[in-house]
Formats: C-alpha cells, sequence, structure tokens
C-alpha cells in the first residue's frame, strides 16, 4: 500500500498507528475480507452489504495494483507482476459477480493467500 493508504488505515483505527506497514497492511486487508466473507454469505438476504464490501475489495486491489505499479516499490518483479494480474482478475471477476455470473468465494481465498503472504503462515482458512 502507499503512503496515503497506510495513514488513512492508521488513523482509522487508532492502536494502528504503532504497528509496521505490512502489520497495518494485513489488518486491513484482514477487515475486508472478513467483510466481504460474511457480505457473500449473507448476499441472497442483504445485496446492499455485498456491493459495499465488493467496492471496498476492488478499492483495496486498485490500491495494491497502483502501489506495485510505482517506480518506487521494492518487491522483486515478479512478485509485482503476480499481485498486478491478481488485481486485474480480481476487477473482472466482481464485474462478474455483480452480473451474476459468478460466486465472490474466489476473491475471499485470493485474499486469504495474500494474508498468509504477509504473515508467513501456510493456512489461514
Amino acid at each position: 500500500m502507499n503512503a496515503h493508504a497506510l495513514a488513512h488505515a492508521a488513523y482509522a483505527n487508532p492502536n494502528m498507528a504503532q504497528k509496521s506497514a505490512r502489520s497495518a497492511e494485513y489488518d486491513v486487508i484482514s477487515r475486508i475480507t472478513s467483510r466481504l466473507r460474511n457480505a457473500i454469505r449473507d448476499s441472497s438476504t442483504d445485496y446492499p452489504a455485498l456491493v459495499a464490501a465488493l467496492d471496498e475489495n476492488r478499492r483495496l486491489w486498485v490500491e495494491l495494483a497502483s502501489d506495485v505499479a510505482g517506480p518506487d516499490n521494492a518487491l522483486p518483479l515478479a512478485l509485482r507482476a503476480s499481485i498486478l494480474g491478481l488485481a486485474q482478475f480480481t476487477l473482472r471477476h466482481t464485474e462478474a459477480i455483480l452480473a451474476g455470473h459468478q460466486h465472490g468465494d474466489v476473491l475471499v481465498d485470493i485474499n486469504l493467500a495474500i494474508l498468509r503472504g504477509l504473515s508467513g503462515k501456510e493456512d489461514m482458512s
């Protein structure tokens, strides 16, 4: 995430101000993933919550893509390319979910994989 997104995340929750960038990133993605998972589960009775959660997840992935595409990003090129590919997939899949052609579980799975990478853990399901 870029400095603006991390600052917003940090000030949105006072406890996050003292966390590392990686920890703050983890918390933001975890919170968005939890909302998305709940919204998918309840989508038949609360479609507006699904739309809101999908939009929040979409904004996360646009921010991640923007960050890894920047010239100052220090991640290895292959990892940056993978994150950009996941961002593109996420945006396309979100549109398919909203059109009623796909289910959202794969978006949760992608976010969980990112969380595993940030935490260094193998399995977070």
